[in-house]
């Protein structure tokens, strides 16, 4: 038993398996050396891969072609300058504004979805690796994709139920997480979640979500926070990350039986390479130090003893069940 940080990425194709999460890992390092004092040995780190089940080779970090389709353009690099948080007081405003409107313009009372013409021909051209899973596409093994990428990380996770789990996802990455939580919750448990630049406050990923969970009334069902997740749903997001473009997760899934909520944040994702910035980039988010802090937190946390998890139990469930029974 022990403590290990799980990611999983976001859409798109991506470099070798090994490579990434070297990266990713790298990304946190980063953050971690810069905002903390303590010196500690790389935890356990996994990261879930997915991107070779809908795409065949991944693009190389040694080719310098940029048209060739396999031309990586954007590699991880370290903090070019002194990270300082953007303030968009402005931008912000905007965003609120649209957002009090946003779910009543595209999500009816019963979570069907208004110009979904609309919203699946984006999806479609755009988007191939979330059309793909949300279309019930198969592999060329006659696979479901959806069930390929929900059992790589449910694998993962049944292999470490014995360990503190700090699960972080990315963008799409965050989608298969929730579904895979929120599906296989009696066989999973993590400790807590994190997402960064996640999609899953777009109304069009609501409305999917909703119909999974076969919830047909806004004003008496939402989707919950998944039951797997024991402590905590971080949720973290740049005001300039098109993806994120719904900060406040914490409106969409309300608190859940165990009193699991979601914390959302405000970020500067810092990611620039080339002179280009891209605010979604995995690598800017990892190293922000607000995803610092927590992970620093996880890190540090002292386990309770299993005697002491024990006694939480019985008090918690038995003791109240045996109080209740005889008031009654």
């Amino acid at each position: 038993m022990g403590k290990i940080i799980i990611g999983i990425h976001g859409l798109g194709n991506k470099p070798k398996a090994d490579l990434l999460e070297d990266w990713w890992w790298k990304s946190i390092e980063e953050g971690l050396q810069k905002y903390t004092d303590n010196k500690f040995r790389k935890p356990k780190f996994k990261l879930v891969y997915w991107a070779n089940i809908l795409h065949k080779s991944p693009e190389d970090e040694n080719i310098s072609d940029s048209d060739n389709p396999l031309f990586l353009e954007e590699k991880y690099v370290p903090e070019i300058v002194e990270h300082k948080n953007t303030e968009h007081p402005v931008r912000k405003k905007i965003i609120d504004t649209i957002l009090s409107t946003l779910d009543n313009v595209f999500l009816n009372d019963d979570y069907s979805l208004n110009f979904s013409g609309l919203n699946d021909l984006i999806i479609e051209n755009y988007f191939s690796d979330l059309e793909a899973y949300y279309n019930n596409k198969f592999n060329d093994k006659n696979q479901l994709i959806r069930d390929v990428l929900h059992n790589r990380l449910k694998a993962l996770l049944i292999k470490h139920k014995r360990d503190d789990v700090l699960l972080i996802a990315h963008s799409m990455g965050s989608i298969i997480a929730y579904d895979v939580l929120t599906l296989f919750a009696k066989k999973l448990k993590i400790k807590t979640l994190i997402t960064i630049g996640s999609p899953l406050g777009v109304p069009f990923v609501i409305s999917k979500i909703a119909n999974e969970l076969h919830l047909n009334n806004r004003e008496t069902q939402r989707p919950e926070i998944p039951f797997s997740i024991q402590k905590n749903w971080f949720n973290f997001s740049d005001l300039e990350d098109k993806v994120a473009f719904n900060y406040h997760l914490k409106d969409e899934f309300p608190v859940n039986a165990k009193g699991v909520k979601i914390t959302d944040f405000i970020v500067s994702n810092d990611y620039t390479i080339n002179g280009n910035h891209n605010p979604h980039k995995s690598y800017g988010y990892l190293r922000t130090p607000e995803v610092t802090s927590k992970i620093y937190g996880f890190l540090t946390e002292k386990r309770v003893p299993i005697y002491r998890q024990f006694k939480l139990f019985f008090e918690k469930f038995i003791l109240k069940d045996i109080f209740n029974q005889y008031k009654k």
